[in-house]
């Protein structure tokens, strides 16, 4: 009797259990073909079956919602929590979700933790939207508030059958919050993300009006810190192929024109950065892609960005009048090395 055992339930030989399942409907499992699952090891430790049944029990639970991969241990619990004098929760197993390959979603097919969507730049209320849309549905409506989904979602209209978990219209469902939601609340989710460049939000530009700036043009918190960090700091190099089309003929030339007329600006905002540009354009006698291009370049680095004043009015004017003489300098000393080595 001392030697090492298991401790087994003795599961009900005849009958059957049968229950209600909010998402599949009248279930029932003859008892015949259940075993006497064990309840406590041979090192005395508690199994699975009987450790929820007791921690569902004394935490109060009155619904069970879980993937349907546990249905089959769902007759067996039911037994315990009879045997034990308690009244079952009631049960709701939920479909598995897929990957786009048809097979169980695991790590091989990304992020399946909800803080590694957190991390890798998903608004909560998108991923919470993108997940109360897999098996079910409300019209043809796509974007949900989350009073809206209180509201509608009603766990008994969820399909039965699996369903494939598509990252492209999660981008797309996150990028439509990102355009949508409060500026103010898409800029605190921005700044751990701004945090990981070494860019300190507080330190620059208001990032409220960088958010109304930039949200267009990303899909993630991720892409939209990356695409903004030339707001808190200078580019550290320009994109190569804007470069090569932007930097060159009189392009130092035309920088160092629109320079001028910046520096003598005492306002520093749109309709004066706008004006200044124009001036410059109509100056050269040239059309304004010849300003424009070179200019834009020099202050972003070629990340993508909205008008040029509204840019540059962000930026502020030390930091675009730096930039300015940064490109020309950069400029001169690619024509002189192209001129060295002809």
């Amino acid at each position: 009797p001392d030697a090492p055992h298991v401790v087994r339930f003795r599961n009900p030989d005849d009958g059957a259990v049968v229950f209600e399942d909010l998402v599949r409907g009248t279930m029932r499992f003859d008892n015949r073909e259940l075993d006497d699952l064990i309840i406590r090891r041979s090192d005395g430790s508690p199994t699975y079956n009987l450790t929820v049944v007791v921690d569902d029990h004394d935490m109060g639970i009155t619904h069970v919602i879980r993937g349907d991969d546990h249905i089959n241990n769902t007759p067996r619990q039911i037994n315990l929590l009879q045997a034990l004098g308690w009244e079952p929760p009631v049960y709701a197993h939920v479909p598995m979700i897929l990957g786009d390959d048809g097979a169980r979603l695991s790590k091989r097919h990304g992020a399946v933790s909800v803080l590694q969507y957190r991390e890798d730049g998903f608004l909560p209320e998108a991923l919470l939207n993108y997940l109360v849309r897999l098996g079910w549905s409300h019209g043809d409506q796509e974007l949900f508030s989350i009073d809206e989904m209180v509201q509608l979602f009603d766990i008994r209209e969820v399909n039965r059958a699996p369903s494939s978990f598509n990252t492209e219209k999660l981008l797309w469902i996150n990028q439509q919050y990102l355009k949508s939601a409060d500026p103010a609340h898409v800029a605190r989710l921005l700044s751990p993300h701004l945090g990981r460049l070494d860019i300190d939000p507080a330190e620059g530009p208001d990032p409220v009006a960088v958010v109304e700036a930039q949200r267009e043009r990303a899909r993630t918190l991720v892409e939209l810190a990356e695409i903004s960090d030339f707001y808190w700091r200078d580019p550290e190099d320009y994109d190569p192929k804007a470069a090569k089309k932007a930097f060159r003929g009189e392009a130092a030339a035309a920088l160092r024109a629109v320079s001028e007329r910046l520096r003598a600006l005492d306002d520093w905002q749109r309709e004066a950065l706008h004006g200044a540009i124009a001036a410059t354009v109509e100056a050269l006698g040239v059309g304004f892609g010849k300003v424009g291009m070179p200019l834009r370049l020099a202050i972003t680095g070629g990340k993508p960005a909205p008008d040029l004043d509204q840019t540059m009015e962000l930026v502020g004017r030390e930091a675009s009048l730096r930039r300015i003489e940064r490109a020309i300098a950069f400029i001169e000393s690619q024509t002189a090395a192209g001129e060295a080595s002809a």
